[in-house]
């Protein structure tokens, strides 16, 4: 292999990602849905600009079009073997270079800095569908996908978030360097940078590069990252573990560039490959390799084959195909 894969058991590295079954719902009526207004705004002012932006595609330079892909690829990244597999899970070590490429992908992304992401994340998986989770997914695929950020959290989120051991990321200075310059370094990313390019290097028009690279990508990335949370939690099949409500889901898996082999991920969360089956239709993990061939990624954790094949037998749907 081109890296040094850990082989690990189930008991490594899992204290913050691992699902609490001691964790209990209370009891009674549940604490009155209130709508933040401010982003159901901006919601549907960015949805309402990114339908727009479809629209201008056929006007848009075949350039700029590729220099889009490239940036969907770029801040897709950085939330996927960024803000996912790197900070939340620890599933691999990144060198200085590549935390640095990352955290100024996931700016690009927008899709609130690495310390909240990632503890949200690992709030997600600890307490994954009940009350505690931001995107529970039992609420309907609506409230999974986006009503979520429309709407305050529920006060479990808010304190388990509180709870959870987040030394890591304190310590990291490239995560608090984002977290302490987020706002600036989003309107470089997400916005200017994706939108001046083009301008400024073949000569698109700023209207057509402002919606295109820069809004109508932004929205998909959001978008194809929230169908994790949603479809990823409601459609597909389990071979590794039918009690959990994570899926196997092809069309996730495309979108969102390797996440929607979501059963697997939710079973064996600190896997770096999020699949047991290396790069097949997971550019993320493919990314993550070159990383290590390159020398700028290491200690690269996967579950060994009798491990996965031991928990398809013990809990799987009887769905499983290998490869």
């Amino acid at each position: 292999p081109l890296h040094n894969v850990i082989l690990t058991k189930a008991t490594a590295n899992t204290t913050d990602d691992a699902f609490d079954h001691t964790y209990k719902e209370k009891e009674g009526p549940k604490p009155p849905r209130i709508i933040v207004w401010k982003n159901v705004i901006l919601m549907t002012l960015l949805h309402i600009g990114a339908l727009y932006g479809v629209f201008l595609v056929p006007s848009a330079s075949p350039l700029t079009l590729l220099w889009s892909l490239l940036c969907f690829l770029l801040s897709a990244l950085g939330v996927t073997a960024g803000a996912h597999r790197l900070w939340s899970h620890r599933s691999y070590k990144a060198s200085l270079p590549l935390r640095i490429f990352l955290a100024t992908a996931n700016s690009m992304a927008f899709q609130n800095d690495i310390y909240e992401w990632a503890r949200d994340h690992r709030v997600h998986h600890k307490y994954s569908e009940t009350d505690a989770d931001p995107h529970n997914a039992v609420r309907g695929f609506f409230f999974s996908h986006i009503g979520w950020l429309l709407v305050r959290k529920h006060p479990d989120v808010i304190e388990k978030g509180r709870k959870l051991e987040l030394t890591d990321l304190k310590a990291d200075k490239v995560v608090m360097f984002q977290r302490k310059y987020y706002k600036p370094s989003v309107l470089l990313m997400c916005f200017l940078f994706p939108m001046f390019v083009p301008w400024y290097l073949w000569g698109e028009s700023l209207w057509v590069a402002y919606f295109v690279p820069a809004l109508l990508r932004y929205t998909l990335v959001l978008n194809a990252t929230w169908l994790v949370n949603s479809a990823a939690h409601m459609w597909g099949n389990r071979p590794y573990d039918q009690n959990i409500n994570p899926r196997e889901n092809k069309f996730v898996t495309f979108s969102a560039i390797g996440e929607g082999f979501h059963n697997y991920h939710h079973t064996f969360p600190y896997d770096y490959a999020t699949s047991e089956f290396g790069c097949k239709l997971n550019l993320t993990t493919c990314f993550i390799d070159f990383m290590c061939f390159l020398g700028l990624a290491k200690d690269c954790k996967r579950v060994s084959h009798e491990v996965v094949l031991a928990r398809i037998q013990r809990t799987g749907d009887g769905s499983h195909r290998s490869g």
